[in-house]
């Protein structure tokens, strides 16, 4: 601690802030009490009476408490650059995210991870890492790039860089595959954390699967699961993102203990930000929550969880990163400090951020094969075939067998039922791999949807009504070198394009927002249920959650970790 905090903390020297007439929420000792609270140099330096400072603000009682920190985010998710991200949460409160890249070192590997951290810099978020540790996720799907741990190791030892990121191949873990412990073994080396991702994983298999050092899990769907996983040592985080909503579901474990909880957000689109971390503490309170157990959950048991031991609460010689709220019911912050600076006053930015030198953007990143109409069918001796059954606000999904229509020994999309063909096209290397399949749950009566943002590998997923449409939607993609589109009777009705590997715009946040409403706008009038149907058919790609999905290989069953045919 340098001198001047030292002279600032006994009174000698004025502090930079002084915040008087605070009610300090103290999630160290579990209280809340009156207070000033001292800042100097970003530090907070002394809590107490008699302090001075060359600014003084009186706030009459005002709450102060740790500034939200997101334990589990792609930032990528946003579809936007990370500045933009920044300008978006920092007034809502979120000062500090612990994001994992892999979507964009999916498409561009190495790459793609340090355009990533360049990008992050001098924006007024703190942002961590954790690297990738599934790129791809599975071999059952082709990615544009595959990361070995010797590849890891180059950045491990940055600061910013806490550990290694969700362990989605728990098959892996627990069979003890090489290259997954490789990596594994490498994080530990550096004393660093390393996540999970271990859907409905339980007994034996999940004992085997924290012994291997995992610390988390974030795809906890029920209490009982969270409990079992908690009992064994993990963390849990609890989700709200855009497509998985596992907060109210997961809310009553709260109730046993906050000790091992963080609030997590992992994936949410702009339309989904106007609340970030701040909303689900309002939530949890509404349930019944006590506000400094749902704050904890919020700030010290993220901080304490990635070893920064000077962040996540409001005492002497942590940093001097809080919130000032009129109430402990809305959590909309009055202030945001950041470092001891006033950053956003009543949910607006005060203060502008640029970025650090960045580097060039990728924007030609979609390459596909020569394509041609016939590609989407689907030849079947019968018209009962496998289907995927989205489970709406959930990542998990049902293996069910459905009834297709049958045209001249082709399946075709059976709209009265619901039942719709989906089409996943390998975009990386121009392979000419398509994974074809079945989808019921998403609810389009006519026209297709399509989108380069894919978990994990981001290869092009199409979901349509009949293969025309499916067809346009896949080549306007191509021409826009990614992003989300709409089309109905051959024509384009709307788009959002994102030209950053297929997963990003290079707008700003306004512009970005409006596209997704106007794509949801479209998608209902299609006849599509889903809050958001290209976030969950986002997921439908993703060859790690229970329990059927679908690559660019073909219908993926989790279960049994292996592929089956379309038919029953």
């Amino acid at each position: 601690m340098y001198p001047v905090h030292i002279n600032v903390a006994k009174g000698i020297s004025k502090a930079d802030l002084v915040l008087k007439n605070a009610r300090l929420v103290n999630v160290l000792s579990e209280e809340i009490y009156k207070t000033d609270i001292a800042i100097a140099d970003g530090i907070i330096c002394g809590l107490g009476s008699g302090y001075h400072g060359k600014k003084e603000i009186d706030l009459k009682g005002a709450y102060v408490c740790p500034s939200f920190i997101d334990g589990h985010v792609h930032l990528e998710s946003s579809m936007m650059l990370p500045q933009e991200f920044a300008k978006a949460v920092l007034p809502i409160g979120t000062t500090s995210v612990f994001t994992d890249p892999h979507e964009i070192a999916n498409v561009m590997g190495i790459d793609g991870i340090k355009f990533m951290k360049e990008y992050s810099q001098n924006i007024g978020l703190d942002v961590y890492f954790m690297l990738p540790s599934c790129v791809p996720a599975t071999t059952f799907e082709d990615s544009g790039y595959k990361l070995k741990a010797k590849d890891l190791k180059k950045l491990m030892s940055d600061d910013r860089v806490r550990g290694l990121a969700e362990m989605m191949n728990y098959v892996g873990v627990v069979n003890g595959d090489k290259d997954v412990h490789d990596k594994l073994d490498m994080a530990k080396s550096y004393n660093k954390q390393i996540d999970g991702h271990a859907p409905m994983l339980t007994g034996k298999d999940l004992c085997a699967y924290i012994v291997s050092g995992i610390k988390s899990d974030h795809e906890c769907t029920s209490v009982k699961e969270a409990l079992e996983k908690m009992r064994s040592g993990l963390y849990i985080m609890i989700r709200e993102g855009s497509a998985a909503k596992d907060l109210d579901t997961l809310l009553p474990i709260l109730n046993i203990t906050t000790r091992k909880c963080i609030f997590v957000t992992d994936d949410r689109h702009p339309s989904d930000l106007s609340e970030h971390i701040n909303g689900m503490v309002r939530r949890a309170v509404k349930f019944g929550i006590s506000p400094i157990k749902a704050i904890q959950c919020a700030s010290l048991n993220t901080a304490e969880y990635f070893g920064i031991n000077n962040l996540g609460a409001v005492a002497v010689g942590y940093r001097a990163d809080m919130l000032v709220l009129d109430d402990l019911i809305s959590f909309k912050p009055k202030y945001v400090i950041k470092n001891g600076d006033i950053i956003a006053k009543n949910g607006k930015m005060l203060v502008k951020k640029s970025s650090a030198k960045q580097k060039k953007i990728n924007t030609h990143s979609v390459k596909i094969a020569p394509l041609k109409l016939s590609d989407f069918a689907i030849k079947v001796n019968s018209a009962r075939v496998k289907t995927i059954e989205i489970i709406e606000h959930q990542l998990v999904t049902k293996s069910i067998v459905s009834e297709v229509k049958v045209k001249n020994g082709f399946a075709e999309s059976n709209i009265d039922n619901d039942i719709l063909k989906i089409c996943v096209l390998e975009r990386h290397h121009a392979t000419g791999h398509i994974g074809k399949g079945f989808i019921k749950g998403v609810g389009l009566k006519s026209g297709a949807i399509a989108s380069t943002v894919a978990h994990d590998s981001h290869n092009i997923m199409v979901i349509g009504t009949n293969d025309k449409d499916m067809f346009v939607a896949v080549k306007e993609l191509v021409k826009s070198q990614g992003g989300k589109v709409i089309v109905k009777n051959g024509k384009l009705l709307s788009k959002l394009p994102l030209p950053i590997a297929g997963l990003m715009s290079d707008r700003s946040f306004d512009e970005v927002k409006k596209d997704c409403v106007n794509l949801s706008k479209s998608v209902k009038k299609l006849g599509s249920s889903l809050d958001d149907a290209f976030m969950t058919m986002g997921f439908l790609a993703l060859p790690v959650i229970p329990e059927l999905k679908i690559t660019d290989k073909g219908l993926f069953d989790v279960n049994t970790f292996s592929f089956v045919t379309i038919e029953e």
